[in-house]
């Protein structure tokens, strides 16, 4: 029986994606472009745009990416396209852990 849990626990931590491992004082520097819609502390002032403060790291880099390789449509999709498209992949990493960190 120990050896099935040990299969499935091995199955498992390979089927998860991998975890940002972004710099959240390098993200709070590159976060100067995205002030004006979420929020200095990464709560939005309009109810058009997301809070970013406390979400899911892992999110946040999945939902950058998508904006980036234009997976994501609709809504503000266009707005934020611009915004990424000069990004790394360190940059989106950075971003998410320091949005990850803040108090939501």
């Amino acid at each position: 029986m120990m050896k099935v849990r040990l299969i499935a626990a091995l199955l498992l931590s390979c089927s998860m994606p991998a975890l940002a491992a972004g710099n959240s004082s390098a993200g709070q520097e590159k976060s100067v472009r995205c002030l004006a819609c979420h929020g200095a502390d990464g709560k939005a002032a309009a109810p058009i745009y997301p809070n970013l403060a406390g979400q899911h790291e892992a999110y946040l880099v999945l939902a950058l990416q998508a904006y980036k390789s234009g997976a994501r449509s609709g809504g503000q999709a266009e707005v934020m396209k611009a915004f990424v498209a000069g990004l790394s992949d360190d940059d989106i990493d950075d971003l998410a852990a320091y949005y990850a960190g803040l108090k939501p």
